[in-house]
């Protein structure tokens, strides 16, 4: 056995007749045996989907003859001469007419009832009494409408209807295989179909019911009519049957499945399996199952009474045994002719097998040089003209074409990564640039807006400085004119002449100003370094009165080691505009937080911090707006407008946040070194300043 399988691994010609046999030693049998598993899977699963379907139609009948029932009561109590009867209350004629529908249309027991369910006309052999209490009667009674459904009744209930049906309905139960215990004996109850139908006056009121039912125990007609529907003739191999029943629950009460005597298996009743997984679990039922006495391909489906119980099943299937003996007998003549074709085609590969051994021996043997490295190794001339020798062939040609493309490919990869290795750096280097290009646009974008601002404010206060400063000088030298002239007699003038020209002095001064804050150039001498803490507590001084018109407190806390170069004046003008606003925005009995600390290793923070209303996010970019207030009364809008251009003429800045629950923020930003001469929006992102007019809310 080693010295077969040694000659079989070592020969090629060997191999190939052993994969010449394979199929029949090995595929073929495998090949066969999920053929025969595959075909016995699908007809037992065309078998369930046939029975099924089959189920679906006599499930469909079933329904379709309730609503049969349903439609008969509908028409008597709409007719006219059951109408008129019940009009005059001629109680023969409606009997009459009970009597006939019973005769055609099968109904059990039927009856004339008021809205309260009790019997009106009926059988003269049933006592007076009542009908059965019914959802279906709300139906008639609430809705107006006329309903059908399921319904089982008790024996004391089929007493109350008719004696005899109570009695001829009894069904004594069978012993049956795969049942699940049961100590009763016989089934009493009965499987009814009940239709009830308002009874409408010429008006359209309700004045009544027609309450039907039909008895479903031992109604052969019922099962028959069903099978007959779903297996029609030859519908079935021959020696298999066709078969319907109802069961109340667990118990047969009607049925074709045939005994082994040729009767009808009632009482016989179904497995405990088959039960559980309908009447438990509320699933349809589909699989082979032992009825009675033999194997049936089955289907089972729960019926649901008027309260939604399942109360019983509706069954349909046939015989297994003849389905399977013809599927059998279908499957040992297949697999005859399998075997009958699998033999020749074994014969005859061998016999051809041979021309193809040495084709593929001498392509194995190239490939073979091929993996050792030897791309030069070829196939050479074959005197096979078939396939096999054209595939050695194109082999040839195909390998030396793959060894061309194989030298081009690795030449083009080559400068490909060389490429792509510069246009890597190029592509770097030019997004370094865009981004710097575009933080370059930002910065511009934002000078210049700010520029524009404080240019448009510059004409404006030089030009209101030019209309006041004259008639000043006209006052002022009339005054002047007129002291003179009154000479000694201006006596008790004298207080007023002085407060006046106070009065014009104090204007020349906020003139001076708005017109070296229209000149940002202005300073071109050193700056001297400011003491902070004085001036924080002289500005305090100056606002204290409005801190106090609003019992507000002022806290201070001085953390910063590096000094800020500013005018003093200059920078108190900036805090009292901060601390008055923050006054004005606090509410009553705030408090104000003064905070100096330092900035990096540039400068100096100062940050005052009120809690009052805060500022609205839409109007946090404009607050440094030259004319721009929130405020009802008494503000120009000039005092942020004119504190940051005096704070960016020294190279700083001014932010502003906000949160409508915490209040609001400024900071001054100064420089220890100051950048003098500069113009508002000068670029403060070096500095690691962002301009008050890209500040965001943060409310």
């Amino acid at each position: 056995m080693r010295q077969l399988r040694a000659r079989i691994s070592r020969s090629l010609r060997h191999k190939l007749l052993v994969l010449v046999l394979l199929p029949i030693l090995l595929i073929a049998p495998a090949t066969v045996g999920f053929a025969i598993f595959w075909s016995g899977i699908f007809s037992h699963d065309q078998l369930l989907n046939r029975i099924n379907a089959d189920l679906v139609v006599g499930h469909d009948h079933f329904s379709r003859l309730q609503r049969d029932y349903l439609r008969q009561l509908q028409q008597l109590a709409s007719s006219y001469e059951f109408l008129t009867a019940y009009a005059i209350g001629d109680g023969e004629r409606i009997k009459d007419q009970l009597s006939a529908i019973r005769d055609t249309t099968g109904f059990s027991f039927l009856f004339v009832t008021d809205l309260h369910g009790r019997w009106i006309y009926g059988p003269d052999s049933v006592r007076p009494g009542a009908s059965k209490r019914s959802p279906l009667q709300q139906e008639v009674t609430n809705f107006g409408s006329a309903s059908v459904g399921i319904e089982i009744y008790a024996p004391m209930d089929l007493t109350t209807v008719s004696t005899e049906l109570a009695q001829d309905l009894v069904i004594p139960l069978v012993d049956t295989p795969r049942a699940g215990p049961t100590s009763r004996e016989v089934e009493d109850r009965a499987f009814v179909v009940r239709a009830i139908a308002p009874i409408r006056d010429f008006n359209g009121t309700i004045v009544g019911m027609i309450d039907g039912g039909v008895v479903l125990n031992k109604n052969f007609d019922l099962v028959d009519e069903i099978r007959d529907l779903v297996f029609a003739a030859e519908s079935l191999p021959s020696g298999s049957i066709g078969t319907v029943a109802l069961f109340l629950d667990d118990v047969s009460v009607s049925t074709n499945v045939p005994l082994d005597d040729g009767s009808r298996a009632l009482g016989t009743r179904v497995s405990s399996k088959v039960r559980d997984a309908v009447l438990v679990d509320g699933r349809t039922w589909v699989d082979r199952s032992f009825v009675v006495n033999d194997w049936y391909i089955s289907a089972y489906r729960p019926l649901i009474d008027v309260f939604g119980r399942r109360v019983g099943m509706l069954y349909t299937g046939f015989l297994e045994a003849p389905f399977r003996n013809a599927y059998l007998r279908t499957l040992g003549i297949s697999l005859l002719l399998v075997f009958i074709g699998i033999l020749f085609a074994a014969v005859l590969a061998m016999r051809w097998a041979k021309s193809i051994f040495k084709p593929i021996e001498s392509i194995v043997s190239v490939v073979h040089a091929l993996q050792a490295g030897d791309e030069d190794k070829r196939i050479g001339e074959v005197a096979s003209r078939d396939e096999i020798g054209e595939l050695a062939r194109e082999f040839d040609r195909t390998l030396d074409l793959l060894k061309l493309r194989n030298e081009e490919v690795r030449t083009a990869a080559e400068r490909l990564e060389t490429k792509v290795e510069e246009r890597t750096r190029e592509l770097k280097v030019k997004n370094m640039r865009l981004e710097e290009t575009i933080e370059l646009l930002q910065q511009t974008r934002q000078q210049l807006v700010a520029a524009e601002k404080l240019a448009a404010l510059g004409e404006l206060t030089a030009g209101v400085a030019h209309e006041i400063n004259n008639p000043l000088a006209v006052i002022q030298g009339n005054l002047e004119l007129l002291r003179q002239e009154l000479g000694h007699d201006i006596g008790d003038f004298e207080v007023e002449f002085d407060l006046i020209l106070t009065q014009i002095h104090r204007i020349q001064t906020i003139v001076d100003k708005l017109l070296s804050y229209s000149r940002p150039s202005r300073r071109h001498g050193g700056v001297p370094i400011v003491d902070l803490r004085r001036v924080v507590d002289d500005t305090l001084l100056l606002v204290e009165h409005e801190l106090n018109s609003k019992h507000l407190s002022a806290t201070t806390n001085f953390q910063q080691t590096l000094k800020a170069r500013i005018d003093a004046r200059e920078l108190q003008q900036v805090l009292v505009n901060l601390l008055v606003n923050a006054a004005q925005a606090s509410f009553e009995g705030g408090r104000i937080e003064i905070e100096v600390r330092n900035w990096e290793d540039r400068g100096v923070v100062i940050s005052v911090r009120d809690y009052g209303t805060g500022i609205a996010p839409e109007h946090l970019p404009r607050v440094f707006d030259p004319f721009f207030t929130t405020k009802r009364a008494g503000g120009t809008g000039l005092g942020l407008s004119v504190s940051i251009g005096l704070i960016q003429g020294y190279g700083g800045d001014i932010r502003a946040r906000s949160d409508r629950r915490d209040g609001a923020v400024f900071e001054v930003y100064l420089l220890t070194k100051p950048v003098l001469s500069k113009p508002s929006g000068v670029d403060l992102e070096g500095a690691g300043i962002v301009p008050a007019s890209s500040v965001a809310s943060q409310r």
